[in-house]
C-alpha cells in the first residue's frame, strides 16, 4: 500500500495497516517510515523572511530571533497604530513567487501524502499585524476594525487556496495551517470571542479547502481542549498536537478519540527535552492507547526542529521506535 493511502486511511478511520509517520527530515531516521511529503515553501517571503532568516515578511511584520536557532518572534507590527489601516495592503495572494517552486517539490513526493504548510492562519496573523496585547484589547474596544482585518486575511487565504487548486489540484492532499490558541492552562479568549470573530471565517476557509478535495490539518499549541469540539464541527480533519501533557493525555483521549485524527508527538515541552528513554517510551504507548483507534485516527509526528527545543536526535529516534514497535505488537 502506498504511503499516501496509509495516511488517508488513518485520517478517515479506514483501518490503515500501520501508524503513518510524518517525518520532516527523513535523512536522519531512514529506518522509519516517511509517509508525508511536507512542503514549507508557501511561507517563504519575497521580502526575504523565512524560518531560518529573520527580517521582514511580506505582510510587513518584522521578525527577530535569539542566538539559539529558532523561528523567532514578531516585534514590528505594521498595524500597531490603527491610523495605518487605511493605507495598508496585504501581499498579493496570486504572486507567482509563492507557487513557482512548488511543482518540482511536489514531484518529489514518490507516493507520499503531499501536505503544503501555510502558517499564521487567522488569529496568528491578526496579532502579528497588530501586536498581541493590542489584539486582546481590540476584541472589546475595536471590534469593527478587527472584523475588517480578519476579512482581509480571509480574502487572502481564499485566493491562495484557489491559486493552489488552479495550479496543482489533486496533486495536493492536505493543507497544514496554524493558529496557536492556548496558554498552559486554557485558551487566550473565551468561546464567545471565538464564535464572534473566527468560527464563521474558519468555516469559509475549511470549506474552500474541502472543496478542493484536500484535508484540513490544524496546528494549535496550548491547552485548547474547550475549542476542539468547535474545530471538529467546523471541519478540521487532523489536529496537530505537540504539547501532549498540557491537554491531560487520558482526559483528552477520552473526549476526542475517534472523532478527529491526531498528528501527535510525545510532549515537546517536558518529556522530549528531558530525554529519559523509559519516559519517552511510556508516553508514546499511552498516546497510542488513548488517542488512536483500531480503525485509525493517529499519525506519528516529528516536531521537525528538535535542536531549537533542546532535544537530541537519539531521543526522537527512541520515540519513533516505540511508536513503531508498539503498533506492531498491537496488530499481532
Amino acid at each position: 500500500m502506498e504511503p499516501v493511502e496509509i495516511v488517508q486511511r488513518a485520517i478517515t478511520f479506514r483501518e490503515p495497516p500501520r501508524l503513518p509517520f510524518w517525518q520532516h527530515w527523513n535523512h536522519k531516521m531512514p529506518e522509519f517510515p516517511d509517509d508525508v511529503h511536507n512542503i514549507w515553501e508557501m511561507d517563504r517571503a519575497e521580502a526575504g523572511w523565512f524560518f531560518d532568516n529573520p527580517g521582514m515578511d511580506d505582510w510587513g511584520c518584522g521578525w527577530t530571533t535569539t542566538e539559539l536557532k529558532n523561528i523567532g518572534q514578531v516585534n514590528e507590527f505594521p498595524l500597531a497604530d490603527w491610523s495605518s489601516l487605511e493605507g495598508y495592503r496585504p501581499p498579493n495572494p496570486r504572486n507567482p513567487f509563492y507557487y513557482d517552486r512548488l511543482g518540482p517539490l511536489i514531484d518529489e513526493a514518490n507516493g507520499r501524502y503531499v501536505c503544503l504548510t501555510a502558517h499564521s492562519l487567522l488569529f496568528s496573523r491578526l496579532h502579528k499585524l497588530r501586536g498581541f496585547a493590542n489584539t486582546m484589547e481590540d476584541f472589546y474596544l475595536e471590534p469593527e476594525r478587527v472584523h475588517r482585518v480578519l476579512d482581509m486575511i480571509v480574502d487572502f487565504k481564499l485566493e491562495q487556496i484557489d491559486e493552489l487548486r488552479r495550479r496543482f489540484g489533486s496533486r495536493i492532499h492536505g493543507l497544514f495551517v496554524a493558529d496557536d490558541w492556548g496558554t498552559q492552562g486554557g485558551t487566550f479568549v473565551g468561546k464567545k470571542t471565538l464564535d464572534e470573530f473566527f468560527s464563521p471565517r474558519y468555516r469559509r476557509i475549511f470549506d474552500a479547502i474541502h472543496d478542493c478535495g484536500w484535508h484540513v490539518i490544524l496546528h494549535s499549541c496550548g491547552r485548547i481542549n474547550d475549542f476542539v469540539p468547535t474545530f471538529i464541527e467546523l471541519g478540521v480533519d487532523v489536529m496537530n498536537m505537540q504539547q501532549t501533557l498540557s491537554y491531560g493525555l487520558e482526559e483528552f483521549g477520552g473526549q476526542f478519540r475517534g472523532k478527529v485524527c491526531f498528528a501527535a508527538t510525545v510532549d515537546i515541552q517536558t518529556t522530549m527535552p528531558r530525554g529519559d528513554e523509559q519516559e519517552v517510551r511510556e508516553e508514546a504507548r499511552r498516546l497510542v492507547e488513548n488517542w488512536s483507534t483500531p480503525e485509525g485516527g493517529m499519525i506519528v509526528f516529528d516536531y521537525g526542529d528538535w535542536v531549537a527545543i533542546g532535544v537530541q536526535d537519539r531521543t526522537a529516534r527512541v520515540m519513533f521506535d516505540e511508536f513503531a514497535t508498539y503498533r506492531r505488537k498491537a496488530c499481532l
